[in-house]
């Protein structure tokens, strides 16, 4: 048994908005695919037959049709604001460790490496726990190579 055919009322003003966005320069594509979508939907066509138009299956189509209806053009379009994950070091955790590598390293040790680093925060106690990976990434937002010896800010001896 089939579904009841979709029905989408896409104001007028919305569907100015859509041809403006698809007239436009240079958007995202699946915003420019759920333009198109609800282009179509206004005109009447199914969500099967959308899906066989578009890269899209029927659910979509219909998922798309739903947001509309429910939050407006802007909630259909584009998708919700993702958290992203929670940083791992806090920002004196971080100033710890990038003050541990600007300084010598430990006794035995030419440089610092990164397993070196990670190994010695938590000697210190500067943090609970730290991966490797985490501190790679801490030393290249930081723009510092400890490895290499003339990227280091070292304390000049007088």
């Amino acid at each position: 048994m089939p579904r009841p055919a979709l029905r989408v009322e896409v104001s007028l003003e919305d569907q100015a908005a859509l041809k403006q966005l698809l007239r436009g320069g240079i958007e995202q594509v699946r915003v420019v695919l759920r333009a198109v979508a609800l282009l179509r939907l206004s005109e009447g066509v199914g969500a099967p037959q959308i899906a066989e138009m578009l890269p899209m299956t029927r659910q979509a189509v219909r998922n798309l049709a739903r947001r509309y209806q429910q939050g407006g053009l802007e909630r259909a379009l584009y998708d919700k604001q993702r958290p992203g994950a929670a940083s791992l070091l806090s920002a004196p955790q971080r100033q710890r460790i990038i003050a541990m590598v600007c300084s010598d390293p430990p006794q035995g040790h030419a440089r610092w490496t990164v397993r070196l680093v990670a190994q010695q925060a938590v000697k210190r106690r500067l943090v609970p726990r730290v991966g490797r990976e985490t501190i790679r990434i801490l030393l290249l937002s930081h723009d510092l190579k400890p490895w290499r010896e003339k990227n280091v800010v070292r304390g000049g001896s007088r």
